[in-house]
């Protein structure tokens, strides 16, 4: 299975949402070495990839976190708890990891 962490210029939250993601891939028994970083460039990329945001995490393919929002050429927020944040919590994003299958 393919990971890629897929972000804008100037995200704060990119740096923090590698570790994360890195870290939940982990805890659930998954290949850490396969994360790639993508850097969406323009709002027509964005468009084409189904992004909604900064940072979006992906698996195969396949926003972890499926959203109903136009895509973006932005931040992205995630509801955590109680709030709403620039990253999952690393519950959240280790169900959602869980959730997509085993490594092939």
């Amino acid at each position: 299975m393919d990971y890629e962490l897929r972000t804008i210029q100037g995200c704060p939250d990119s740096g923090p949402a590698l570790e994360l993601f890195r870290q939940a891939l982990a805890a659930e028994g998954k290949d850490t070495g396969r994360v790639t970083v993508r850097e969406i460039t323009s709002q027509d990329e964005a468009e084409a990839l189904c992004f909604h945001g900064s940072p979006s995490f992906i698996a195969d393919g396949r926003d972890l976190f499926p959203a109903e929002s136009a895509s973006a050429l932005s931040c992205r927020v995630y509801r955590s708890e109680d709030r709403m944040a620039g990253l999952p919590s690393a519950a959240l994003l280790r169900t959602a990891v869980r959730g997509v299958g085993s490594d092939a």
